[in-house]
């Protein structure tokens, strides 16, 4: 019996491939990730705190209240990136019932339900000095605030849902439901008049914030994201665990 070259080639290809994704390799690597993320995240804290502190300047009518922002700015872009990407993979798993995208999806959101919390929490205490009061009804906090009861009723869902089909169509409409808010948040300050201030940094736009500022801000951010590749890995590999578990107890 003969075996075209192509054939050959495929098997020849296909093998180390699913050799690497096989879960043992998985683990290592995750340990390997976990433990590069651990060596450099220290000093870089301190680095990030050391400019944050001492280095960066106080705001002219703000003073040092200012550096508040150094903590809330990058937790609400964490929070907002982590429910966009935790929709697209919502939506995803219900069309296609792609196993990966839940465990994924599962392993991000308590870490977006904790940077939202932080982001309003801190945005409550910088408000004080500046607006005078710990909370406004305002259209980007009250935003936030249902970005952040989206987060529990979101992990109710699957949590607490046992029927898995069902879970996952409740799960995708809350994600509908989030995406929606995230553009209000977005434009919230553009659309209405509201006591928060417009962006300060902007991707495709002018940024308006002195590069003294924006440094540690920068710093901060990558901290932050270390950070959450560092849970989000530990999670990880939790539910990849807790999924096989579930399998040999149906055998």
């Amino acid at each position: 019996m003969k075996i075209s070259h192509s054939k050959f080639l495929k098997n020849k290809i296909k093998v180390p491939m699913f050799e690497f994704l096989s879960p043992s390799n998985l683990f290592v690597l995750l340990n390997k990730l976990s433990k590069s993320i651990k060596t450099i995240i220290i000093p870089l804290i301190i680095i990030s705190l050391v400019f944050s502190l001492f280095l960066s300047p106080q705001d002219f009518i703000q003073g040092n209240s200012v550096r508040i922002m150094y903590v809330h700015v990058p937790s609400s872009w964490i929070a907002l990136a982590c429910f966009s990407l935790i929709g697209f993979l919502t939506i995803l798993n219900f069309l296609f019932k792609i196993k990966n995208a839940l465990i994924v999806y599962k392993s991000l959101a308590p870490i977006g339900l904790i940077f939202c919390l932080i982001s309003l929490v801190t945005g409550s205490i910088w408000g004080q000095p500046t607006w005078g009061t710990f909370w406004a009804w305002d259209a980007r906090l009250s935003s936030m605030l249902v970005l952040f009861l989206l987060y529990i009723i979101f992990i109710c869902s699957y949590k607490f849902i046992k029927d898995q089909n069902l879970s996952s169509k409740i799960c995708a409409g809350i994600s509908v439901l989030g995406i929606t808010n995230l553009f209000i948040v977005k434009y919230s300050v553009d659309l209405w008049s509201t006591l928060h201030q417009p962006s300060s940094v902007q991707i495709l736009g002018k940024t308006s914030i002195h590069k003294s500022m924006l440094l540690p801000l920068s710093l901060m951010l990558l901290v932050f994201l270390l950070y959450c590749a560092l849970i989000f890995l530990m999670k990880y590999r939790t539910e990849i665990i807790r999924m096989k578990r579930k399998s040999l107890k149906r055998l």
